[in-house]
């Protein structure tokens, strides 16, 4: 057997103690083996990789205490995508996770549209392993023309404990973004987004069938006419920023799905009207990142400098967009 053969075999065992009587396999070994998904642990049941004192059972089976549990297991290609030699900036990698700074331009996923030059080609190619993990490891998107910090999980442990995080809102996230207007303040948008009604491709606050969203913002500077805003999410929707900043009054800067046509306020200098025209992309970079490392615990934090195209467009907002 190669090495990489393996690392790609899964061999555990555990005993079933006085707590667990009672309780069915799948759930039983959800606790015993906590670094592998519930979903995962009833796939392996099923195909008699994890058994039950040697026999293959059914998940549902009850377990009685001093039972043993034997998992052997060998990992299977979970995409069929293909690895493409695509420049990547790795921020942090070990073998449980990966930090991308991502450009903007860059699909995240392979979709419709979108079969290859993806983040996950890149990643495929950097290391192969990541097929056996599901979705190549991704956990959490950013839109195509969003910059900035991504994780990924390189293991299955690291995998359930960083979709496990997120779902506990455990993951900070924070996000530099440009927009629109000028609140008055800081603010929280809570309001459901689901498929807009009429455009499908859309994202849309509704009023009824939508996922929770919440998003908190602060002013981080001030112009006339526009603002810098600091971001973070609580939820993490399909174009939840974009949808919220939009429904809240104040779109980002050259969002072309939610920012409208272009509105330059009057007396605009040709100067940042140029700019604002050639900025093509919603103004939007995930500038910071922190969770807990899914393996050693270990607080984990990482920071973006803004893009670069952004910092242009903040110069020309200073110069030619100074509050009076």
């Amino acid at each position: 057997m190669t090495e990489e053969q393996s690392q790609q075999l899964i061999k555990r065992a555990a005993q079933a103690e006085d707590v667990h009587a009672g309780g069915r396999l799948d759930q039983i070994a959800a606790q015993l083996f906590p670094e592998y998904s519930r979903a995962r642990l009833q796939a392996w049941i099923r195909q008699g990789a994890l058994r039950l004192n040697g026999e293959r059972v059914k998940p549902r089976a009850i377990v009685q205490a001093g039972a043993q549990l034997q998992l052997t297991a060998r990992l299977e290609p979970e995409v069929s995508w293909q690895a493409q030699d695509i420049p990547l900036n790795v921020l942090f990698e070990d073998k449980d996770l990966l930090v991308i700074d991502k450009p903007a331009g860059l699909v995240v996923h392979p979709g419709a549209g979108n079969p290859a030059g993806t983040l996950v080609n890149a990643l495929l190619q950097h290391r192969p392993s990541l097929e056996q993990i599901p979705r190549a490891g991704i956990v959490h998107r950013l839109d195509k023309d969003t910059s900035g910090l991504l994780v990924v999980a390189g293991s299955l442990p690291a995998h359930t404990s960083l979709v496990a995080q997120l779902q506990r809102k455990e993951v900070n996230r924070e996000y530099y973004a440009l927009v629109r207007g000028v609140p008055s303040g800081g603010g929280c948008v809570d309001a459901p987004i689901g498929r807009h009604p009429r455009q499908r491709t859309r994202m849309a606050v509704v009023a009824t069938g939508g996922k929770t969203a919440v998003t908190h913002y602060r002013i981080s500077e001030r112009f006339a006419n526009y603002t810098a805003l600091k971001v973070e999410l609580e939820t993490g929707r399909t174009h939840q920023i974009r949808v919220h900043m939009a429904h809240r009054g104040y779109p980002l800067l050259g969002d072309p799905v939610y920012g409208g046509r272009l509105q330059l306020p009057r007396g605009v200098s040709d100067i940042l009207g140029d700019a604002l025209r050639a900025f093509r992309r919603q103004a939007l970079h995930a500038r910071r990142l922190c969770f807990e490392h899914p393996v050693s615990g270990e607080a984990c934090e990482f920071e973006s400098p803004i893009a670069a195209d952004l910092l242009d467009l903040r110069t020309v907002l200073r110069e030619e967009d100074a509050p009076g």
